[in-house]
């Protein structure tokens, strides 16, 4: 972890706060002073500000259901962030893992741990991510092995990974891929010449949305839950 965000998930500070609070000199880790926010330091580091030690609050995980017109940032852009949803401490301190576009709905994975959240992003983790798909045209069979064998994306070198299509009707589909290119959902029904009309995540990794959530609400994630990605 970073040593200014060591030091926000420690006190009251702001991460702008943190980094004048270092420039003073005031913060050791395992006795010498260091200045620089970006500095990585773990659990088991000794930090102190003045000869306090700090310790940092238990890292928080949550669940939300995105409604369609809000963004996974930390600041407003053309739609607002979902953040102004999560009614918890320093909530704009956290971060979204795996984001949605716009116009997406369904499972947001909100975290301030990054080693977590990096198991779900990482390419190389190959976490599944599983998403719910209405389409204009109806959706023809052979598509099932085109997606298993990869796809070519405009612009794109190579074939996207392997991907599991399973047909609900004849114009709604379950989709899960393993990476997360820039609206590849999208992408990848454009290369078979069709188009995506709805789009609602239901799952990452073993985790699916609670049918209890309404749009715009959450919930803290199970202690199952948050070791499932993790094993």
């Amino acid at each position: 972890m970073r040593l200014d965000k060591f030091i926000c998930k420690s006190t009251e500070l702001t991460r702008t706060e943190a980094k004048k609070l270092l420039k003073t000199g005031l913060v050791q880790v395992n006795g010498e002073v260091v200045k620089n926010g970006a500095s990585q330091v773990h659990e088991n580091n000794s930090i102190t500000v003045e000869g306090q030690e700090l310790t940092a609050r238990q890292s928080r995980y949550i669940m939300f259901h995105k409604p369609v017109d809000t963004i996974c940032s930390n600041v407003d852009e053309v739609y607002p962030s979902l953040f102004h949803f999560i009614d918890v401490d320093k909530a704009f301190d956290m971060h979204v893992a795996g984001r949605l576009d716009a116009d997406t709905t369904g499972l947001v994975l909100i975290t301030d741990d990054g080693r977590w959240s990096h198991n779900i992003i990482s390419p190389k983790k190959s976490c599944v991510k599983t998403y719910r798909v209405w389409l204009r045209d109806a959706i023809d069979e052979s598509v099932i092995e085109t997606f298993k064998h990869g796809v070519q994306l405009q612009n794109e070198q190579g074939l996207t990974r392997p991907a599991v299509l399973e047909i609900i009707a004849e114009k709604e589909v379950l989709l899960s891929i393993t990476e997360g290119k820039y609206h590849q959902v999208k992408r990848m029904f454009a290369a078979v010449r069709n188009k995506v009309v709805g789009l609602h995540r239901e799952q990452v990794g073993e985790i699916k949305l609670d049918d209890e959530l309404a749009q715009g609400q959450w919930r803290y994630l199970t202690q199952a839950e948050v070791l499932s990605v993790n094993s």
